[in-house]
């Protein structure tokens, strides 16, 4: 019993120990990532404002009523977690803005995607996520086991699969 209750002691510690250094970190983040395709500018456009079908954390979607005149739609991960996301800035080929439009989520912010023509042929894609992370303990585990730019990347390998292509990631 005395190693069950010293167990559990070093367990509340622990957690004690990540909300206080997750109360230390900044709320907001900024992290990008940028990576080249030989998929054309209209080509990224169409798959990124497209359904996510072809990204592997997306369980499935649907499409949601617009709201102020921007368009809406659900995600649901892996984890069963349903997300609702909005359009905030859209322009063909170029740049597409989303945004967390959920306010009871633990966490939220901006994806934004800007796509850049290449000489010779494909195009740059740089993602910039700006968030927020109010849970604490969140904060300290996405600020040092996950990493704030895990998602990103992820997001990048899964559209290089989609064009049969590689993603060689950058800063």
């Amino acid at each position: 019993m005395k190693w069950v209750l010293l167990a559990v002691a070093a367990l509340v510690v622990i957690v004690g120990l990540a909300a206080l250094v997750g109360a230390m970190l900044p709320l907001k983040h900024h992290a990008t990532r940028k990576a080249r395709y030989r998929a054309s500018p209209e080509a990224l456009y169409a798959v990124i404002a497209g359904p996510p079908d072809w990204r592997t954390g997306v369980k499935s979607f649907g499409v949601l009523p617009e709201k102020d005149g921007r368009k809406q739609w659900w995600e649901e991960d892996s984890h069963n977690q349903k997300i609702t996301f909005e359009l905030i800035e859209d322009v063909p080929a170029r740049r597409v803005a989303v945004r967390m439009a959920d306010p009871k989520l633990p966490f939220g912010g901006t994806w934004t995607f800007d796509i850049e023509p290449v000489a010779g042929g494909g195009a740059d894609l740089r993602i910039t996520e700006d968030g927020e992370i109010c849970n604490v303990i969140f904060r300290f585990m996405a600020r040092y086991f996950f990493g704030y730019t895990a998602s990103i990347e992820g997001y990048l390998r899964d559209l290089a699969t989609k064009f049969a292509d590689t993603a060689r990631i950058e800063a």
